[in-house]
């Protein structure tokens, strides 16, 4: 048996399995979080990600999804990491520098009074809206409040990166759709090369956001960080809410808080949480 040592953390029941590979990474990572992430017969999470030593920053996060394919970027996942190297001592640092592949990230840890990261700030970076860059499909530039006929009917779509594809939709009421069948059908449109994730929202006033999300992968999650920044990204861009406020975003798992910086780049805050400890027992495998 290959025995891992993991870590169960969420954000807002975003939830991921941490494993410490600062000095060897698991066999077939892609299979492993494809087993782990199974609710009945493995663990139980929307993915795996793993701490990974960098040439370039303080740490390197590699992001797993319950399919086994590779993501991104994770906003939860980012805070998390913060959260884990620093309760298990691997830098004493408040402020980190984490690469991921959607770019380095700049993540500020807020400590509670245990001495225990109980919150992060994750400097996202600036949203993208060029399809090129996103990518998407599309005869213009952008995307944005695009008409996009669908089996629910017509849909008004932007399309935004955060470090990886999204598809905004804004609605009046998130609960009223039917994500199980909408979601899997937007997230592998033809308009989107690399798949996306894609996000319900309504505008509840000036400074506050509701939404649920459909992750490339995952499928439904409770909350998702990148998902929320692009949500407000997307209703800065089409004047639904004020630019200049912070944005409360309240997801199924939660809040997060969600401002844009005079730099114009998006700062995300937001809880971060330890569920438990194990070891994994892999069966060994030729």
């Amino acid at each position: 048996m290959e025995e891992i040592l993991f870590t169960k953390m969420h954000g807002l029941g975003n939830d991921y399995i941490y494993i410490n590979c600062l000095a060897s990474t698991p066999r077939q990572i892609e299979q492993l979080a494809v087993e782990m992430s199974r609710p009945h017969t493995g663990i139980g999470s929307d993915g795996i990600i793993i701490i990974c030593p960098s040439m370039i920053a303080d740490f390197r996060m590699r992001i797993f999804n319950a399919d086994g394919s590779e993501a991104r970027m994770c906003g939860n996942g980012a805070r998390c990491v913060g959260k884990y190297v620093h309760d298990y001592c691997l830098t004493d640092k408040t402020t980190i520098s984490l690469e991921t592949l959607g770019g380095i990230k700049t993540i500020s840890l807020h400590t509670g009074a245990d001495g225990r990261v109980s919150s992060a700030t994750v400097d996202m970076g600036s949203p993208e809206f060029r399809c090129t860059a996103i990518p998407a499909l599309h005869t213009e530039e952008t995307m944005i409040d695009s008409p996009l006929e669908t089996s629910i009917g017509l849909l008004r779509l932007t399309a935004v990166s955060m470090g990886n594809p999204h598809g905004v939709v804004f609605v009046n009421s998130p609960a009223d759709v039917p994500l199980d069948q909408i979601g899997p059908e937007l997230e592998s449109h033809p308009i989107w090369p690399e798949r996306a994730n894609i996000e319900f929202v309504s505008v509840d006033s000036p400074t506050h956001l509701t939404m649920r999300v459909w992750e490339r992968g995952s499928g439904e999650t409770m909350a998702c960080g990148t998902g929320a920044c692009a949500c407000v990204a997307a209703a800065i861009a089409t004047h639904r809410v004020d630019p200049d406020k912070e944005i409360t975003v309240t997801l199924p798992g939660g809040d997060l808080k969600i401002r844009r910086d005079p730099s114009g780049t998006i700062l995300m805050t937001g809880p971060a949480e330890t569920s438990f400890e194990g070891r994994y027992l892999r069966k060994s495998r030729s």
